[in-house]
């Protein structure tokens, strides 16, 4: 059986890292992407993986990684876009958007969205890592990077709920065509994701409460099932998923018309022909 090629944001460090070693060992060809060139080309070394870095806090280098892609892999059967984090205080980033919605759903957009020639082409399941943290995440259309209201805590969650939006539009939009989408939920997984931020939240990556957190390879387990299993049999397209079934999700992610008007959004803000959108939203 020919080995897929299977595509992993956010593949340097914790459940991207465990996932591509599953992976790996399960004799798919891997393609490792990360932020740190040190720390990616170990992954991909250990592994005997391709890899590729990339810092999704610049668009830029969002394109020239699909670029990338594109040129090597004239198939590309799952991209699992597991790249994110939470951040600090508000910081706008090159392209003038909100640095926490830009790497955790506007990259990962930019992406899906420039290799959708392949993915289509390739039938793709297009998995996106997205948090619990969704419930207390809240989506305004008029104020996507956050300049009227921004905490850490909801720009991270606001990030996880557009994951799942996402999600839900690429089923609707290209499902017909082949795609098949997910995301989910990793749990509260020991890594250090949240090293830089200043939410509450990081302080259980750093104390006793670490002992009670997922290993790595916990988190990557629903990652790995659903690169794995048969969409449409072992599980349902456009979906959000935890521990492998069915999840609840913050109310918002379930409006299919906010889902379209964020992708139309995004489609704006992300264009090469429009200069500096972020400041309108």
């Amino acid at each position: 059986m020919t080995a897929r090629t299977i595509v992993i944001t956010g593949a340097s460090d914790g459940i991207g890292a465990s996932a591509a070693r599953t992976l790996g060992k399960q004799g798919e060809r891997v393609v490792v992407v990360g932020r740190s060139a040190e720390k990616t080309e170990r992954i991909a070394a250990e592994i005997g993986a391709d890899y590729f870095v990339s810092d999704f806090a610049d668009l830029s280098q969002v394109r020239t990684l699909a670029a990338q892609l594109l040129e090597k892999y004239p198939r590309i059967d799952v991209l699992a876009n597991n790249a994110g984090g939470i951040m600090g205080q508000r910081e706008l980033t090159v392209d003038a958007c909100e640095l926490t919605f830009q790497v955790n759903h506007l990259a990962p957009f930019l992406l899906t969205t420039e290799l959708m020639d392949v993915l289509t082409a390739s039938n793709a399941t297009v998995i996106n890592t997205s948090s619990a943290a969704n419930g207390f995440g809240r989506l305004d259309l008029d104020d996507l990077h956050s300049a009227r209201n921004y905490s850490t805590n909801r720009a991270y969650g606001t990030g996880k709920l557009a994951n799942i939006l996402f999600t839900a539009e690429l089923h609707h939009r290209y499902g017909a065509e082949g795609i098949t989408t997910a995301a989910f939920h990793p749990g509260v997984v020991a890594t250090n994701f949240a090293a830089a931020s200043t939410s509450p939240m990081r302080h259980a990556y750093k104390t006793f409460l670490n002992r009670f957190l997922l290993s790595p390879e916990q988190g990557a387990d629903t990652l790995v099932w659903l690169a794995t299993a048969k969409p449409g049999q072992d599980w349902v397209s456009g979906a959000y998923y935890a521990k492998r079934a069915l999840a609840k999700a913050n109310k918002q992610a379930y409006d299919a018309d906010l889902a379209r008007e964020l992708w139309d959004r995004s489609e704006e803000m992300v264009s090469r022909d429009l200069d500096k959108l972020g400041d309108r939203a």
